[in-house]
């Protein structure tokens, strides 16, 4: 089973023979904040009686701290330099194109 995932070219570097590219990989991230996180992981973990006491006054906390907020996935990048020819090859895709990349482990024999 193929998986593909896909790459967005971030840079093009041509360095006459060969052209090194920069690739994202193409997800959308949702930033979330530290205060949803936190609440998310109370509501889990606490019973109801625990919750209607701890809750409001937590609400109330929170409301005057600052929202801090993170990227909920960590993207992976990955950078490729091949020969102009085989570049070409492909289609000389330009920066914004979105390439198709299959990652996988290999058995030596």
């Amino acid at each position: 089973m193929e998986n593909i995932n896909e790459y967005k070219i971030q840079q093009i570097i041509d360095n006459g023979n060969t052209i090194q590219l920069s690739l994202l990989e193409n997800i959308n991230t949702e930033p979330i904040s530290q205060k949803q996180i936190i609440m998310e992981s109370l509501q889990k973990e606490l019973d109801d009686k625990t919750k209607k006491q701890i809750l409001p006054l937590l609400n109330a906390i929170m409301k005057i701290q600052p929202t801090i907020k993170i990227k909920s996935y960590q993207q992976m990048s990955i950078i490729i330099t091949m020969p102009k020819t085989r570049y070409k090859s492909v289609g000389s895709p330009k920066v914004g194109e979105i390439l198709g990349i299959n990652i996988q482990k290999l058995n030596q024999i």
